[in-house]
Protein backbone atom coordinates (compact mmCIF):
# COMPACT_ATOMS: atom_id res chain seq x y z
CA UNK A 1 0.00 0.00 0.00
CA UNK A 2 1.33 3.41 -0.96
CA UNK A 3 1.08 6.47 1.25
CA UNK A 4 -0.36 8.68 -1.45
CA UNK A 5 -3.15 10.83 -0.06
CA UNK A 6 -5.16 10.47 -3.25
CA UNK A 7 -5.84 7.56 -5.58
CA UNK A 8 -4.10 7.98 -8.92
CA UNK A 9 -2.17 4.88 -9.85
CA UNK A 10 -3.35 4.98 -13.46
CA UNK A 11 -4.07 8.69 -13.76
CA UNK A 12 -1.69 11.53 -14.50
CA UNK A 13 -0.42 13.22 -11.33
CA UNK A 14 2.38 15.51 -10.19
CA UNK A 15 5.34 13.69 -8.64
CA UNK A 16 5.86 16.45 -6.08
CA UNK A 17 2.20 16.56 -4.95
CA UNK A 18 2.86 14.39 -1.89
CA UNK A 19 3.37 16.31 1.31
CA UNK A 20 3.71 13.73 4.09
CA UNK A 21 7.50 13.41 3.87
CA UNK A 22 7.91 11.83 7.33
CA UNK A 23 5.44 9.06 6.48
CA UNK A 24 7.16 8.51 3.13
CA UNK A 25 10.55 8.21 4.89
CA UNK A 26 9.08 5.70 7.35
CA UNK A 27 7.64 3.73 4.42
CA UNK A 28 11.10 3.80 2.77
CA UNK A 29 12.70 2.41 5.95
CA UNK A 30 10.13 -0.41 5.98
CA UNK A 31 10.72 -1.19 2.30
CA UNK A 32 14.48 -1.33 2.88
CA UNK A 33 14.13 -3.47 6.01
CA UNK A 34 11.86 -5.95 4.24
CA UNK A 35 14.52 -6.23 1.51
CA UNK A 36 17.25 -6.83 4.11
CA UNK A 37 18.81 -3.41 3.49
CA UNK A 38 19.29 -0.31 5.60
CA UNK A 39 18.23 3.27 4.96
CA UNK A 40 21.45 4.83 6.27
CA UNK A 41 21.50 8.48 7.40
CA UNK A 42 22.94 9.60 4.04
CA UNK A 43 20.39 7.56 2.06
CA UNK A 44 17.61 9.01 4.19
CA UNK A 45 18.95 12.55 3.74
CA UNK A 46 19.17 12.21 -0.05
CA UNK A 47 15.67 10.72 -0.24
CA UNK A 48 14.33 13.49 1.99
CA UNK A 49 15.91 16.15 -0.25
CA UNK A 50 14.29 14.57 -3.31
CA UNK A 51 10.92 14.28 -1.54
CA UNK A 52 11.03 17.92 -0.42
CA UNK A 53 12.15 19.30 -3.79
CA UNK A 54 9.65 21.13 -5.96
CA UNK A 55 11.31 19.91 -9.17
CA UNK A 56 13.71 17.15 -10.29
CA UNK A 57 17.14 17.26 -8.63
CA UNK A 58 20.47 16.48 -10.23
CA UNK A 59 23.24 14.66 -8.38
CA UNK A 60 25.36 17.78 -8.04
CA UNK A 61 22.38 19.76 -6.70
CA UNK A 62 22.01 17.06 -4.06
CA UNK A 63 25.73 17.13 -3.32
CA UNK A 64 25.66 20.91 -2.81
CA UNK A 65 22.66 20.66 -0.44
CA UNK A 66 24.32 17.88 1.57
CA UNK A 67 27.56 19.85 1.90
CA UNK A 68 25.70 23.00 3.01
CA UNK A 69 23.49 21.20 5.53
CA UNK A 70 25.96 18.92 7.28
CA UNK A 71 29.54 18.62 8.46
CA UNK A 72 29.82 15.23 6.78
CA UNK A 73 31.98 15.31 3.66
CA UNK A 74 30.08 13.90 0.68
CA UNK A 75 31.86 13.14 -2.58
CA UNK A 76 30.17 12.62 -5.95
CA UNK A 77 30.78 8.82 -5.95
CA UNK A 78 29.06 8.56 -2.55
CA UNK A 79 26.03 10.47 -3.80
CA UNK A 80 25.86 8.38 -6.98
CA UNK A 81 26.04 5.12 -4.95
CA UNK A 82 23.26 6.45 -2.72
CA UNK A 83 21.11 7.32 -5.75
CA UNK A 84 21.74 3.84 -7.22
CA UNK A 85 20.55 2.27 -3.96
CA UNK A 86 17.39 4.39 -3.91
CA UNK A 87 16.75 3.51 -7.58
CA UNK A 88 17.26 -0.22 -6.92
CA UNK A 89 14.77 -0.11 -4.05
CA UNK A 90 12.22 1.69 -6.23
CA UNK A 91 12.11 4.78 -4.02
CA UNK A 92 13.03 7.25 -6.77
CA UNK A 93 13.04 7.50 -10.56
CA UNK A 94 15.81 8.82 -12.79
CA UNK A 95 14.76 11.06 -15.64
CA UNK A 96 17.42 10.28 -18.22
CA UNK A 97 16.59 13.14 -20.59
CA UNK A 98 17.44 15.74 -17.93
CA UNK A 99 19.72 13.57 -15.75
CA UNK A 100 17.73 14.26 -12.60
CA UNK A 101 15.85 12.37 -9.90
CA UNK A 102 12.27 12.49 -8.64
CA UNK A 103 10.41 10.61 -5.92
CA UNK A 104 8.53 7.45 -6.84
CA UNK A 105 4.85 7.85 -6.01
CA UNK A 106 4.23 4.10 -5.64
CA UNK A 107 7.45 2.60 -4.22
CA UNK A 108 5.95 -0.75 -3.21
CA UNK A 109 4.32 -1.45 -6.56
CA UNK A 110 7.30 -1.94 -8.89
CA UNK A 111 5.43 -0.15 -11.65
CA UNK A 112 6.69 1.36 -14.86
CA UNK A 113 5.71 4.93 -15.51
CA UNK A 114 5.52 7.49 -18.25
CA UNK A 115 6.71 11.01 -17.39
CA UNK A 116 5.60 14.33 -18.85
CA UNK A 117 8.38 16.88 -18.28
CA UNK A 118 7.78 20.61 -18.78
CA UNK A 119 10.88 22.19 -20.27
CA UNK A 120 9.91 25.63 -18.92
CA UNK A 121 8.95 25.09 -15.26
CA UNK A 122 10.44 21.58 -14.79
CA UNK A 123 7.13 20.22 -13.46
CA UNK A 124 6.99 16.45 -13.84
CA UNK A 125 3.80 14.42 -14.03
CA UNK A 126 3.66 10.64 -13.87
CA UNK A 127 1.17 8.00 -14.94
CA UNK A 128 1.25 4.25 -15.25
CA UNK A 129 2.83 3.10 -18.50
CA UNK A 130 1.40 -0.43 -18.28
CA UNK A 131 -0.48 -0.37 -21.60
CA UNK A 132 2.38 1.32 -23.43
CA UNK A 133 4.95 -1.09 -21.97
CA UNK A 134 2.83 -4.08 -23.03
CA UNK A 135 2.77 -2.75 -26.60
CA UNK A 136 6.53 -2.14 -26.57
CA UNK A 137 7.12 -5.65 -25.19
CA UNK A 138 5.06 -7.10 -28.06
CA UNK A 139 7.11 -5.08 -30.54
CA UNK A 140 10.36 -6.31 -28.99
CA UNK A 141 9.15 -9.94 -28.96
CA UNK A 142 8.19 -9.72 -32.64
CA UNK A 143 11.89 -9.19 -33.38
CA UNK A 144 13.01 -11.64 -30.64
CA UNK A 145 14.53 -8.69 -28.82
CA UNK A 146 14.92 -9.17 -25.07
CA UNK A 147 14.21 -5.77 -23.47
CA UNK A 148 15.71 -5.17 -20.03
CA UNK A 149 14.44 -1.72 -19.18
CA UNK A 150 12.20 0.99 -20.61
CA UNK A 151 11.87 4.64 -19.62
CA UNK A 152 9.24 6.77 -21.30
CA UNK A 153 9.72 10.52 -21.03
CA UNK A 154 7.84 13.15 -22.97
CA UNK A 155 9.26 16.68 -22.97
CA UNK A 156 7.11 19.68 -23.78
CA UNK A 157 5.21 22.60 -22.32
CA UNK A 158 2.71 22.00 -19.52
CA UNK A 159 -0.80 23.41 -19.36
CA UNK A 160 0.22 26.16 -16.89
CA UNK A 161 3.17 27.37 -18.99
CA UNK A 162 1.19 27.32 -22.25
CA UNK A 163 -1.54 29.62 -20.91
CA UNK A 164 -1.35 33.16 -22.28
CA UNK A 165 -0.01 35.63 -19.72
Amino acid sequence: MSLCSHAHHNSLHGVHDHHNVEARLLEAEQICASAGARLTPLRKEVLELILNASSPMGAYDLLAKIKSSSDRPAAPPTVYRTLEFLLEKGLIHRLTSINAYIPCCHPREGHQAVFLICTQCQTVKEASAQGVIEELDQLAKSDQFNAHHSIIEISGICQQCSKPA
